[in-house]
């Protein structure tokens, strides 16, 4: 399983609880798809057992010190674009904010599977055959309902997960 989170904005909660429940359910990998915004969400991260992968957001600004605190916690930073392979799956990484990028990924023929985030809207498409996955916002900020999503690699399955903020 690989987890997938977007939209963190600063919820330092939210994250904590993202952190909780992707090892509880022991993922192979986390997918950041962009806007953690400030750094010190790098704190809310340490505690995540498997390894994360990131791509930057519209709204992250400091984008060097963002790339060192969470180096500095062992995620591994994918700049704007990921273009990953994890146990055989080749996934695109990517927030999402241009539709037609998207779209093109997902025709591309080239990844198994597209994980964007920006439009906060939790859910799936297929387009070409090809899963498109948004994990909506773990930081709730527009629904009040912070999500992330749960991929099962063998049969590519997306569960998406409402969590329950203290």
């Amino acid at each position: 399983m690989i987890g997938i989170i977007s939209d963190s904005h600063d919820n330092m909660n939210a994250i904590r609880k993202s952190v909780e429940f992707f090892n509880e359910k022991k993922v192979k990998a986390v997918l950041h798809a962009g806007d953690l915004i400030s750094p010190f969400t790098a704190r809310a991260f340490k505690d995540l057992e498997p390894k994360l992968y990131f791509v930057f957001g519209n709204n992250d600004g400091d984008k060097v010190t963002l790339t060192k605190r969470f180096e500095e916690i062992g995620a591994i930073p994918c700049g704007n674009f990921g273009d990953l392979t994890i146990d055989g799956l080749h996934i695109a990484l990517l927030h999402g904010a241009n539709e037609v990028l998207v779209k093109a990924l997902a025709r591309s023929g080239e990844f198994d599977v597209v994980v964007r985030g920006h439009t906060h809207d939790p859910g799936v498409k297929i387009i070409e055959g090809v899963p498109v996955i948004n994990p909506g916002e773990v930081s709730g900020v527009l629904s009040g309902k912070p999500t992330v999503a749960i991929l099962e690699i063998a049969n590519l399955n997306v569960e998406i997960v409402q969590l329950e903020l203290d």
